[in-house]
């Protein structure tokens, strides 16, 4: 595997540090973030030290402390928030939806407002029911709030100095089990798959073999790891050639880097960790019927309608693994072509 020497974790801290040392309009607020705590997944580490007059650690308010975050906007700072668990963003709904991002335009000029708010999301660590939700599609659809989400592919020290740039606000969306992966380069990232960008911005990833492929999966960030891992078994076990497309804007959702690969039609799936209903993966998919009105259906694979349990097990039954990706594939093509592979 071809990757950059540090881990995803690594790869983002570097990201803050290089905006709070360029700008010192830029500040960073969160729960337990001074050192050498560096907030819950360390993100923040080594931050307060540096700077100690703009790394604000908080109390557990979120509505309070994005609310301190909007007046520093409105100020003139670039203000990042750090949301300590994805889950808890929603005590916060009110100062993004009614304030952070209708600032922007109900003064009846444009009013930029720079804000950044990450927000650590998914399962797999056996957090339970209040600590593991993907909450996405919770905020799509709002005028001026952008959705963005972290992935292997994509390096955090060029794109994150490019979302506070913008005039509105953006949350960054970020898959905790990530963290501790390596990042990966463009390029090989193992022995069949490589990387590529398909935008002169390097916000579209796409992985794929040296083949035409039955099937295309559009994956949020954070369901990378699971499509690649199932696109190795579909051609190594079942002979069906399949290419990953990441794009690290979710919302709006840029659809024109992807005319290439969907002229081809070929079966075409969004592969995203939350339960179904007014999610990303709809919304992907009317944005692809709208361009291309006579391709095949795009499906949907999303995790089951569930809590989250906390015992593994049951959280592994409940949360899109691999495997859900591989049987939904495969059946499929199979459906379709029933002589053209392997079982």
């Amino acid at each position: 595997m071809t990757g950059t020497g540090e881990r995803i974790i690594e790869n983002l801290n570097r990201a803050l540090h290089a905006l709070l040392g360029g700008d010192d309009r830029v500040f960073f607020l969160g729960e337990d973030v001074l050192d050498p705590y560096g907030g819950a997944f360390k993100a923040a580490r080594g931050l307060s030290t540096k700077y100690p007059d703009r790394v604000l650690t908080t109390p557990i308010s979120e509505l309070g402390f994005v609310g301190v975050a909007n007046g520093l906007s409105l100020a003139g700072q670039r203000p990042i928030v750090e949301i300590m668990f994805g889950d808890f963003i929603f005590l916060a709904f009110d100062q993004i939806i009614n304030f952070a991002a209708k600032s922007v335009s109900m003064y009846g000029q444009r009013v930029p407002h720079h804000l950044l708010i990450r927000c650590p999301v998914g399962g797999h660590r056996g957090y339970g029911a209040t600590h593991s939700q993907s909450v996405q599609k919770h905020f799509l659809g709002v005028p001026d709030l952008d959705l963005f989400e972290l992935s292997p592919l994509h390096d955090n020290t060029a794109l994150l100095p490019r979302l506070l740039e913008r005039d509105h606000p953006g949350i960054l969306f970020e898959g905790k089990v990530l963290y501790a992966q390596p990042q990966l380069g463009e390029g090989a990232i193992d022995d069949l798959f490589t990387c590529e960008f398909l935008d002169e911005d390097r916000m579209t990833a796409h992985v794929f073999v040296d083949r035409d492929p039955q099937a295309i999966l559009i994956a949020s960030g954070g369901s990378f790891p699971a499509c690649w891992q199932a696109a190795r078994q579909l051609l190594l076990e079942h002979e069906i050639e399949v290419q990953i497309v990441v794009p690290f804007q979710l919302y709006p959702f840029q659809v024109q880097s992807l005319a290439p690969l969907l002229s081809a039609a070929p079966a075409l799936y969004v592969v995203e960790e939350g339960t179904a209903g007014g999610t990303w993966g709809a919304e992907v998919a009317t944005v692809i019927a709208e361009a291309w009105p006579r391709r095949a259906p795009v499906r949907l694979i999303h995790s089951a309608d569930s809590i989250i349990p906390s015992a593994r097990h049951l959280e592994r039954d409940v949360l899109v693994q691999p495997e859900t990706i591989v049987k939904r594939v495969s059946t499929d093509l199979h459906a379709i072509h029933p002589r053209s592979h392997h079982q």
